[in-house]
Parts: C-alpha cells; structure tokens; sequence
C-alpha cells in the first residue's frame, strides 16, 4: 500500500477515481486522514470528503482536525451534506462543528438536521462555553433499578452502537442519577439479578455548568472512564468520556502556556499577520508600561550609578536570575492551581517550602555572583553588596511566585494571563531597589 501523505493522496486524486482513494484511505484511521487537508486544494479537499461521506467517516475525520482548520473545510461542503454529518456525530461533536459555522449560514445548515436532534444540540449549544455542558455526549443509556441483568443486556442490544460503553446509568421514575454499573460487572451478573442490587449507589459526578477543566480534574483524581453530568436537581443530562478529558487537558495546558507567553489562545504559527499583530501586540505594550516602571527605579539612583558605573554590570544578572526563578514558581503554583493542588489550608506550607528553595538558590548563587564581582572589580565591598541583592531578590522571587498567582485568582483573575509579567516586573523592580539602594548607603566604600 502506497504511504499515506499530501503527494501521494493529491496524485491519486487528481489521476485516480474515488474508488481508489479509498482503497488507499480506507484503512487509515480518521486521526491520520485529516492532517491531508491541509494540504490540498478546495475541489481536492471537497473530492477528499466525499469519499469519507460516502462510508460515513467523515464526522470522525472533521473531528480530528485542528480548531483553525475546521471552518475552512466545512466552507467547502454543501449545506445538506454538512447536515447530514451533525446528524451522524456524536452529540458532542456535532456541536463543535455547528459552532464552526459562521452565524449566517447555522440556520440552512440545520434545516437538514432532524427537529428532535436539532433540539438536543440547541440545548448544549446554550451552556455557556468552557463548561461540561458544551462538550458532553447525550448518547447513553440509562434504565430503572428494578431492570434485570439480562434485561439490561437486552436493551444494550436494541439501542446498538453507542460512542462509549463504560457504564450503564440507573436513574429513578424522576431521571434522578442514583447508580452506575461497571459493564463487566453487569456481564458476569446472573441474569435475574436487578440493577439495584448490582449498582454503585450515589456515583461521582458533576454539575452541567461545572468548568470543564475542573471536571477534567475530578475525572483524573477518581482515575474514571466516564464522569456522568447531572442538572441542579440531578437529573442525568449526559457524561465526558477520558477522551474529552485528555483533549481538555491538552487546551487547557495550551491555552495556558499562550496566555503566560502573551500569545493569543487561538493563534497558530501560520495565523495572518494582522491577527498575529493584534493578539501579540497589546500584551507587549502593557509589559512595556511595567518597564518603565523598573528604569524610574534606576533613574532614582542615577547619580549613584554615575559615581560607579560598574554597577550597571550586575544590575541585570540581579533581576534576570531572580526573574526566572519566579517565573519556575509561578509556572508550578500556576499549573498546582489548575489541579486543585492548592488551597488557602496549605498555602502557607506552599511559602515555607519555596522560602526554603529561594534560600538555597539566594546563597549559591549569591556567593557566585559575590565573588565574581570581587574578583572582577577588587572591591570586596561590590561583592558583598551583588551578592546580598541577589540573595534577597531570590527571596522575593519565590515570595511573587506563590502570592501573585493566588491572589489574582482571589479576584477572579486567571493567574496564567499575567502572573509572568507581575513576577518578572516585580523581580526586576525589587532586584534594583534593592542593589542600587544598598551601594548608595554603602557609597564611601564603592568609590
């Protein structure tokens, strides 16, 4: 079989049939089919998805493509035939793709989707974004307590495929969520054993506004494969499988190391320069105003640095060496934070621990830098003011590291957008306040 990339699948399409560019991606799962979109022209792309159309993989193919990407492709199909793929995707699914359809076009599009699923996605599309209630799946079953084994089993067969069977749900004459089965415990059950018997009574679950990254959590912490959503009066409205999970945790994980960088959550190395500019720029203009207020530190001591200007030298290995040791604190605190690592109960053990780390590094370090100024400049005075600046600035670092970050969380900040910028401008602020200050009460000895 010919290898699966852009050239040999733009050659079959443009010389072949689609008979057979399926033989060549027939086999292929729907994660390796996708990528080849990007790289083919829009009637290649459209040839390219009809194929997948026709053997009813095209929803599991657009679900693998990446968030940029997906509108483009979707641009290219018919309204019918992208109805005809929400209808066919999985809940959560469909409604990723509906929610890539520009506003002008969802109405067309989901005149082609049956009214009762239409209804269904209509209601997930109404939970607020970021939350369970956006990315779980309806398709599951659930049944009465008083259902038999063998029952049970049964009714599995009747409904059919579904996209994950982990558990089976038991819910009261309300749709309360009461118990789940484990689906090996129901297989070995004897046949007349009912479901009440057999059930996990008042499993683990959550809210449909709960944020998806905190149910990624609970799914984690509970090593689940399935976490049921439920209503405020616990009504069984759907579940998050490990799959959602892990695609959570890898956007959550992304979009955090974005807002730390100052990069938009949405950008992509081939975004357009326009948007590029208009993500990045901002957040580079608001560090340049934290900037100037590190060189107002240094203007203040202008006349000190005038009367030795080897200051200068250390100046920035002082706040450069403390900058990124806050910064390695506030990216742990940050992503502890994420998984409900740390809570006000242990903060202050959090402090003592990076206090301890700031002393090790402040002393190392110092004495490097101390005796690096001595030996460079012959004044044993420089030395030993380097080295206590950098001492002490470690200790700062460490002290930013773990309070910047909780306390815009406090305030209902996300820490990840700026805790880097308020660690790094304090460091550095703090850093020559703090080198700069002692070499003026220390002058006498410098000059």
């Amino acid at each position: 079989m010919a290898a699966l990339n852009h050239e040999t699948v733009r050659e079959m399409i443009r010389t072949g049939t689609p008979d057979r560019v399926l033989r060549l991606i027939g086999k292929s799962h729907p994660a390796d089919v996708a990528p080849l979109f990007k790289g083919l022209e829009p009637s290649e792309a459209r040839l390219l998805f009809d194929v997948l159309f026709s053997t009813r993989k095209a929803a599991k193919t657009l679900k693998e493509l990446p968030p940029d990407l997906l509108p483009d492709v979707l641009a290219l199909i018919d309204d019918e035939k992208v109805g005809r793929v929400i209808s066919r995707a999985d809940p959560d699914d469909a409604v990723t793709f509906i929610a890539s359809l520009p506003e002008e076009r969802k109405e067309r599009v989901l005149a082609h989707v049956d009214p009762e699923r239409r209804a269904g996605f209509d209601k997930m599309i109404g939970y607020p974004e970021g939350t369970v209630g956006r990315i779980m799946t309806t398709d599951l079953l659930a049944l009465s307590p008083e259902i038999t084994a063998q029952g049970a089993i049964d009714k599995i067969r009747e409904r059919g495929e579904l996209e994950t069977f982990f558990y089976l749900y038991v819910v009261d004459e309300a749709g309360k969520l009461i118990g789940v089965v484990p689906i090996r415990n129901l297989v070995v059950a004897p046949p007349g054993r009912p479901l009440r018997d057999m059930m996990i009574a008042d499993p683990i679950r959550t809210e449909v506004s709960v944020d998806q990254e905190e149910a990624a959590r609970i799914v984690s912490k509970y090593d689940l494969l399935a976490l049921p959503i439920v209503d405020r009066d616990g009504r069984l409205l759907g579940l998050i499988t490990v799959d959602d999970v892990i695609d959570v945790i890898a956007d959550e994980t992304t979009e955090d190391m974005y807002k730390m960088a100052g990069v938009g959550i949405k950008e992509r190395a081939f975004s357009p320069l326009r948007e590029s500019a208009a993500r990045r720029v901002p957040w580079l203009g608001f560090n340049m105003v934290w900037a100037f207020a590190a060189a107002s530190v240094i203007s203040f001591f202008e006349k000190t640095i005038g009367q030795v200007p080897s200051l200068a030298i250390f100046m920035p290995i002082i706040a450069g060496q403390a900058g990124s040791a806050g910064i390695q604190t506030a990216t742990v605190v940050v992503r502890s934070m994420a998984l409900g690592e740390i809570e006000s109960t242990n903060l202050a053990q959090l402090l003592r621990k990076e206090w301890g780390l700031g002393l090790i590094k402040g002393v190392l370090f110092g004495s490097v830098l101390g005796v690096v100024a001595w030996m460079w400049k012959g004044n044993a005075t420089l030395g030993l003011i380097a080295g206590v600046a950098m001492f002490l600035n470690m200790l700062v670092a460490a002290t930013c590291g773990v309070l910047v970050p909780t306390t815009l969380r406090k305030f209902g900040l996300d820490p990840a957008t700026v805790a880097g910028v308020f660690d790094t401008m304090l460091t550095d602020f703090m850093g020559f306040l703090i080198f700069l200050g002692l070499a003026t009460l220390f002058i006498h000895f410098l000059t």
